[in-house]
């Protein structure tokens, strides 16, 4: 995009060169006219031009003074243009110098992340660690505490009895076997 516009821009200052270059040579042709008229008629006092090669030179005059005109109202048209050009390129510029800003501090941040991640989860994981090894520390505690009174209980339970310490059942919790015999079936 900005090579497209400095080559509109370039061929448009190619383009105000050639033309103001012509305006340059026509003008010089007018003074160069009139210069020479001049000459002739201070030089011979007695001359006196024809009305018809006067009334040639005033259209002659008249025909380079439009195109003058037209120069100018194309040079000016053609500044303005480069005027308008300027300024969009100056506004592109702008626009490119703030999206590069804001592209460098985006990847900033990006590079950021990862580290701004870690060290948050970081953080969280330090509290679950902590309370993993303080739950790990009370299971020890509690596993300690249950083999000692598994201990404690099979120690007092070998000096009570030396026998084999058997569940009662009542016997209305029993079933009542029923027997069938191969004859009743």
């Amino acid at each position: 995009m900005t090579q497209l516009v400095s080559l509109k821009v370039t061929d448009g200052h190619t383009e105000v060169a050639r033309l103001h270059e012509e305006l340059q040579m026509r003008d010089q042709l007018v003074q160069q006219l009139s210069q020479e008229l001049f000459r002739l008629v201070k030089g011979n006092k007695e001359f006196v031009p024809a009305p018809v090669v006067t009334e040639r030179h005033q259209a002659e005059v008249r025909s380079l003074r439009e195109q003058l005109q037209g120069v100018e109202q194309q040079v000016a048209f053609y500044q303005s243009q480069l005027e308008s050009r300027d300024a969009e390129t100056y506004q592109l510029r702008q626009t490119v110098q703030e999206l590069t800003d804001r592209t460098r501090m985006l990847e900033q941040v990006v590079q950021e992340l990862p580290k701004l991640y870690k060290q948050k989860f970081a953080e969280r994981m330090a509290a679950v660690k902590q309370r993993v090894a303080k739950i790990q520390q009370e299971n020890r505690q509690l596993h300690a505490e249950l083999h000692s009174v598994s201990y404690r209980l099979a120690m007092r339970t070998r000096r009570h009895s030396h026998c084999l310490d058997l569940p009662t059942f009542p016997a209305a919790s029993l079933p009542q076997p029923v027997m069938q015999s191969f004859a009743s079936l």
